[in-house]
């Protein structure tokens, strides 16, 4: 039997969930997170949670972690000194991109690989070299001289990390291993990687700027989870340390370092899995899961197929091109330490600027003087300053109004209005990011749940559901944690691909079961590096595939077996569900890829809270909320989350306090807790 941990850094918070298999008990725990050190606040908490459970933390038997230490390196753009050695005539593929720009039509604009490269031009070499296709033959043999020059080049300028990118590399990666062992021998100090050890997949300069990125991370990720390791051990936690990947699954620490580039999306990947378990609990397989935590808001999208993953085109961190497996994962930002403003053209703004952890909204009484999300909701009375976080952490009204005072005064408004303003305006952000998944894509929000979870989802889920017209909001028993759940119920996973390029009717089918039998074979004896046993492994295949002449490729999952050119068909289906229709050119296979899966031990289902509605109200205060003529102020009762009978409905306008987060039911609402443990908010009239 297991003890484990799922622990989530945030930007304000850092959240964390042990499951005890053996005691068949669940317990929670949120602490302050420390962007500085973040592992510092990470093992803090573990080490206060296991003393809450009555256990040692030498009984931890695994420690599940998501992280954005990836993701603020590439965000922030601070990361290591890079490096590259490419294909001679090919060094400016990185600078030059696509046709592809943030703002199509802006002729003063920033494209980010051009105005911040992650190596810079003096540190990109070429050296002689020339792999062809089709077949991955080698037509200039790789001049080693050159590469140990541009290696002891690269070394005298103090770079940290190089990335090895030759133009066909994904078909015949020899070359790029070859160069990566001698930099090695030259730099072994420094992160090496291959734009072919990554993804080996046509496409240079989305390959090579995924392979510039990952060595730009990669020093300082490593260092992280190097720290945090330690830190581990050092308070007693023997159990082996695993993290959250952008692709949905959890990799060992060893895996991750290797790929750092697969972290990005590391906590919001997690949120979704955990949204996705908590709907599927109450019988719900259409879902937009709604993660609002300190500093942003990220949305996915949960069909009767699964999670939504990004496809290449859509595929962007910071604005630069991937080609990793990542979930479909939407973030703005806008959270609950989002600061309100007036800009340069007097319009009335809500972030994506955060308070941070420090200092933090006003009202933490953290030193933060800025007026933010979380303090207009304690103006307008949604959260009980006596009661936040179970009690744990008392609020701070009259900073909070002195925040707002300011910038209600430049715009010339009532401080309660203000208030309201930056709720109003938050919740439209959100609305909109939210049709940008749903809407845009071909869903229509209306025949989805939402599901809220984060320190701030809950307090915004039901208004902004009204503006998209869903129907009902599910709350999860933990919505604060719900991320670090998410890392609970995921379970080992490994994606490798391959590019092949055939056209339907000349398909090579025993070349095309052969590469996917050698993807798989790879992707086994990762599984059994980690101790996962075959009948624990499951493996799933896919092409991907397009009409010829089209420029991206959608995924076509296969049957279990050998590959056979019939089981194109189900392209033309996947093409008209994505387009509106399909076509009759011919198909075109791109890349083969292989998924595995290593199945561990997962939290099945947490402990339903039980007692009396009754029992469950703590206090009845003033709550305001818009009304025809302006805000209004209701009595509005408050109730504690763990007290809630399962089936007890109430009516809004209400307040549900959970040890994590708080739940506002609006006026036009009704809650009520089901039997799986989460909370369903439903609009009056909804069918």
């Amino acid at each position: 039997m297991s003890r484990v941990v799922g622990v989530d850094i945030g930007g304000t918070f850092t959240d964390l969930m042990l499951f005890d298999q053996t005691a068949g008990a669940v317990h929670v725990h949120k602490v302050p997170s420390t962007p500085a050190a973040p592992e510092q606040a990470m093992v803090e908490g573990l080490v206060e949670l296991c003393r809450m459970a009555g256990i040692g933390p030498g009984e931890v038997t695994g420690v599940f972690h998501g992280t954005t230490v990836a993701t603020n390196a590439v965000l922030e753009f601070e990361g290591a000194e890079v490096g590259l050695i490419t294909t001679r005539g090919f060094r400016d593929v990185v600078h030059i991109g696509r046709h592809q720009r943030p703002q199509h039509y802006s002729v003063v604009q920033d494209i980010p690989w051009q105005a911040r490269p992650f190596a810079r031009r003096r540190h990109r070499h070429v050296v002689s070299e020339r792999i062809a296709p089709p077949t991955g033959e080698v037509v200039v043999p790789l001049d080693e001289d050159e590469v140990r020059a541009a290696a002891e080049a690269l070394k005298a300028d103090g770079i940290e990390a190089v990335a090895v990118c030759f133009l066909f590399s994904y078909l015949n990666p020899a070359h790029e291993e070859r160069a990566a062992r001698i930099v090695r021998e030259v730099m072994p100090e420094a992160f090496v990687t291959t734009s072919a050890g990554i993804v080996p997949q046509f496409r240079e300069f989305e390959r090579f700027t995924t392979a510039l990125m990952s060595a730009f991370v990669g020093p300082g990720t490593g260092r992280y989870l190097e720290r945090l390791d330690a830190a581990l051990k050092g308070a007693g936690v023997e159990g082996e340390l695993h993290v959250m990947m952008s692709s949905g699954g959890v990799a060992s620490v060893r895996a991750a370092a290797e790929r750092p580039v697969t972290l990005l999306l590391s906590g919001p990947a997690a949120g979704i899995l955990g949204g996705q378990w908590a709907g599927a609990l109450s019988g719900r397989d259409r879902l937009i899961t709604f993660d609002v935590g300190g500093t942003s808001a990220d949305i996915g999208i949960v069909t009767p197929d699964g999670v939504a993953e990004a496809s290449a085109r859509d595929t962007w961190v910071g604005g630069y091109p991937l080609l990793v497996p990542m979930l479909d994962v939407h973030a703005i930002g806008a959270g609950g330490g989002s600061i309100a403003f007036v800009d340069e053209g007097g319009a009335f703004r809500v972030g994506p600027r955060s308070a941070k952890a420090r200092p933090g909204p006003a009202c933490y009484g953290h030193g933060g003087t800025e007026p933010t999300i979380s303090d207009a909701h304690l103006v307008l009375g949604r959260l009980d300053p006596e009661r936040f976080l179970g009690g744990r952490m008392r609020l701070d009204r009259a900073a909070a109004e002195a925040a707002i005072a300011p910038l209600a005064a430049e715009l010339g408004m009532d401080p309660l209005d203000a208030a309201q303003g930056i709720l109003t305006i938050a919740n439209a952000n959100m609305a909109r990011a939210i049709r940008s998944r749903t809407i845009e894509k071909g869903h229509d929000p209306r025949d989805f749940a939402l599901v809220a979870f984060g320190g701030a989802g809950p307090l915004h889920a039901a208004e902004v559901a009204e503006l998209l017209g869903v129907p009902e909001v599910l709350v999860p028993p933990f919505p604060g944690i719900t991320s670090a759940n998410g890392l609970l119920t995921s379970d080992l996973k490994y994606d490798l691909m391959r590019t092949v390029f055939m056209v339907e009717g000349a398909v090579d089918q025993d070349r095309v079961n052969r590469e996917l039998d050698e993807l798989e074979a790879t992707l086994r004896g990762w599984l059994h590096a980690d101790g996962v046993a075959d009948a624990d492994i499951e493996v799933q295949r896919a092409l991907d595939c397009r009409y010829v002449g089209q420029g991206y490729e959608l995924r076509v999952p296969l049957a279990p077996g050998a590959f056979a050119e019939a089981a194109l068909g189900r392209f033309h289906e996947l093409h008209a569900r994505e387009y509106g229709k399909a076509h009759g050119d011919p198909i075109e296979i791109v890349n083969a890829r292989v998924t595995a899966i290593g199945r561990r031990p997962t939290v099945d289902r947490l402990p339903v809270p039980s007692g009396e509605l009754a029992d469950a109200l703590v206090a009845t205060q003033a709550v305001r909320f818009p009304g025809p003529g302006g805000l209004v102020a209701h009595e509005a009762p408050f109730y504690e989350r763990p007290r809630l009978p399962v089936g007890a409905a109430f009516p809004g306008p209400a307040i549900v306090l959970h040890a994590d987060t708080t739940t506002v039911v609006p006026p036009g609402w009704s809650a009520v807790a089901d039997d799986a443990g989460n909370l369903i908010l439903t609009r009056e009239g909804a069918a």
